[in-house]
């Protein structure tokens, strides 16, 4: 391919074939060292910049490029849709509405349906502990703008 290319080889090829000597070709070794890791930057830029086009926010390529920064190995994270609980409303005496409200659960904000979250990122512990700012600028990067989400310890 055309991005693919040897340095150290490059610059023995140029060389003329009668100045083709070890001390020589060490010192062009030498003098090619720097843009052999300009080279490498580039080169790893581009597999990184590859990789990111190839995914995006959808759940699948998400938790995919989520399992494979963080579990490499193990592979726990995985993505869950987020709560849509309804609000259980309590009425005052003017508005003549039931008073029995039966079994009522407090819950956070984020868990309603009209104010929630859209979906809930299921990590593993220790990643959560070490790693949670990496983890929220990889899932901000790839989500849509609008969708909201929570990072939940397993």
């Amino acid at each position: 391919m055309w991005y693919k290319l040897d340095v150290y080889r490059l610059g023995l090829l140029l060389l003329p074939v009668n100045l083709r000597k070890q001390k020589l070709f060490a010192y062009i070794k030498a003098l090619l060292l720097p843009v052999n890791d300009l080279y490498d930057l580039w080169a790893n830029n581009r597999s990184d910049n590859i990789y990111k086009l190839k995914h995006n926010g959808q759940v699948c390529y998400l938790r995919k490029s989520l399992n494979d920064e963080f579990d490499t190995t193990l592979r726990r994270i995985y993505i869950g849709n987020g709560n849509k609980y309804t609000r259980q409303y309590i009425y005052t005496r003017a508005e003549q509405k039931p008073k029995f409200l039966g079994k009522v659960y407090l819950r956070s904000r984020t868990d309603y349906a009209d104010t929630g979250l859209d979906f809930i990122v299921y990590v593993p512990t220790n990643i959560v502990d070490t790693r949670l700012y990496e983890l929220e600028a990889w899932i901000d990067s790839y989500k849509e703008g609008v969708k909201r989400y929570k990072i939940e310890k397993i």
